[in-house]
């Protein structure tokens, strides 16, 4: 069996070809950040229209490289939820359309899950049931996963993602965006201890849940002082800015680890999958790893290539169709984020 994925939720236009053993034919992401980057954050309108004219050359250069033509497909893929409205419109409008002429099945996916599957496809063999932890510019969230099809929430952040804190405290500071790399950048040269920053609900142990709006606002407050928004005016030495990111760092990977490793104890389950653009940096990682391994738990980090948003792990669609689970072309898209307490 040969499936296409389609990856349209916020900012990258990505397809895939993965055949029914998880194998990666050709993967194909075209980014959007220089776009985005005068902006400092995504903007959805530019998003979308982007999407539009990027969605059939990614695919036709996806089926190339996999040599693969469209006659060839058995089934396709594509993120319904969650996302920018309007890029997620243009994937499916994708999807359906060569699902109706190619008279071969829709899949629908969820974008977050699928971040979970990346850890999947990354280990090359069954990694459930484990807890899932997802981060990324618009998620933060931590799932008990029975079963590839099976997720329940067990906590996401209240306000701000990890990876929209990044990107905020990263125009504080005047770096460039995306914030999570030009912090990981200035962290490196600086004391992760000069500011003592704080942790929000790391102390709480009857929730799993994150916060990440009131440490923002600690940074701005070190920054400039309250009630001070233009960051245009005030100067900080290189050193200062190197303190933040880094102590500003520290903070968020202490939230991260301290709430996984919370649900893993919780959930007598000793796999942890981590997935989403936030698990590419490298004091959290390196952080988990430790963490894991002084509490013997299988840690699966999807590699670099598979954190940020692509197609590969749309494979995840897969999982259904072994179950005959597909979907009408009457699917519409569910923007918005996964955001609040789980019911």
């Amino acid at each position: 069996m040969l499936l296409l994925t389609l990856e349209t939720t916020c900012d990258e236009t990505a397809a895939a070809v993965v055949n029914d053993r998880l194998e990666v034919l050709a993967a194909t992401v075209a980014s959007q950040d220089a776009l985005h980057r005068r902006f400092g954050g995504v903007v959805p309108e530019v998003a979308s229209r982007a999407h539009v004219e990027r969605i059939l050359p990614v695919i036709d250069e996806t089926l190339r490289r996999a040599e693969v033509q469209l006659a060839d497909l058995d089934a396709v893929a594509v993120a319904t939820t969650p996302g920018l409205a309007g890029s997620l419109l243009v994937g499916l409008m994708a999807a359906k359309t060569l699902a109706m002429s190619l008279d071969i099945p829709l899949v629908a996916i969820d974008h977050v899950q699928a971040h979970v599957y990346a850890c999947r496809m990354a280990a090359g063999k069954d990694v459930f049931p484990c807890i899932g932890l997802v981060v990324s510019g618009g998620h933060t969230n931590l799932f008990r996963c029975e079963s590839p099809t099976d997720f329940t929430l067990l906590g996401s952040t209240i306000d701000d993602a990890a990876g929209e804190a990044f990107d905020k405290v990263a125009a504080m500071l005047q770096l460039s965006y995306p914030g999570g790399p030009s912090i990981q950048r200035a962290a490196a040269k600086g004391n992760a201890a000069a500011y003592p920053l704080p942790r929000p609900l790391l102390d709480d142990p009857s929730r799993l849940d994150f916060s990440f709006s009131g440490l923002k606002t600690a940074v701005r407050y070190r920054i400039a002082g309250p009630g001070h928004t233009d960051f245009s005016t005030i100067t900080l030495g290189p050193q200062q800015v190197a303190d933040l990111a880094a102590s500003f760092q520290e903070a968020v990977v202490d939230c991260l680890v301290g709430k996984a490793m919370l649900a893993v104890e919780r959930s007598n389950l000793r796999t942890l999958c981590v997935g989403g653009g936030v698990a590419a940096n490298a004091r959290f990682r390196e952080r988990l790893t430790a963490t894991a391994e002084g509490a013997a738990c299988e840690l699966i980090i999807a590699p670099l290539a598979l954190c940020t948003d692509n197609a590969v792990m749309g494979a995840i669609a897969l999982e259904r169709l072994k179950q005959n689970r597909t979907d009408s072309l009457e699917i519409d898209v569910r923007p918005g984020l996964v955001r609040g307490r789980p019911e």
